[in-house]
């Protein structure tokens, strides 16, 4: 039994397994770092927020926009390249990911491309305190949600063909944590925003009494 169960763990664990996670944790790690450098001044929470805004940007840029670009001269499942090996392994879970989805390739152009410079813009609105803020927080929450929900929902709807929850790591690591992360996240920044633009009106209210 003991040896069937090393036998399983060793399938599951290859060495691109293991870069992948190794690969979200540095991203996350150079998130971290560059929050602290760009926003000594700025609260914990401003910080954390500003962790998690890097960490989007930089996913966004630096993985999914490799994903658009072999999507768009080929596939994933065809590609020999770095990135490609990363998303291949991802695709053990999702296979939408690994044959150019027309989907999943609609909603990643534009996560890249409007979702990666919002996260950017909204860095800098936070760190110099900019008075359109709350409207590209907003904005960039409800993109990022907007692209979750079309990216499961088609296939929830078909009876998920395409997802592969055989094993705790697929389903929990893969699927749940790595794309619930970016449900949570804006769902909180969601709340802030709205928290904060309703302490602006109640101010406003007892300016002008």
């Amino acid at each position: 039994m003991k040896e069937m169960v090393e036998e399983a763990a060793a399938v599951l664990f290859t060495p691109v397994t293991v870069i992948s996670l190794l690969a979200c944790a540095a991203q996350f790690a150079l998130s971290f770092a560059l929050a602290q450098i760009c926003c000594k001044k700025s609260s914990g929470t401003e910080r954390w927020i500003l962790v998690w805004l890097f960490y989007d940007a930089i996913v966004h840029i630096t993985l999914e926009g490799p994903f658009v670009y072999m999507s768009l001269v080929g596939t994933v499942a065809t590609s020999d390249s770095i990135f490609a090996e990363l998303w291949k392994e991802y695709g053990k879970a999702d296979e939408h990911w690994l044959h150019s989805d027309p989907t999943i390739v609609s909603l990643e152009l534009l996560t890249v491309v409007l979702d990666g410079f919002l996260a950017l813009l909204l860095i800098y609105a936070i760190i110099k305190d900019k008075h359109y803020r709350h409207f590209v927080q907003i904005t960039l929450c409800v993109c990022e949600l907007y692209g979750g929900w079309m990216t499961f929902c088609p296939d929830w709807l078909m009876g998920s063909p395409n997802l592969n929850t055989s094993n705790w790591l697929y389903f929990w690591v893969y699927l749940v944590f790595f794309n619930g992360v970016w449900v949570v996240v804006p769902g909180l920044l969601l709340c802030q925003s709205w928290k904060d633009l309703q302490k602006t009106h109640q101010h406003q209210k007892k300016k002008n009494k």
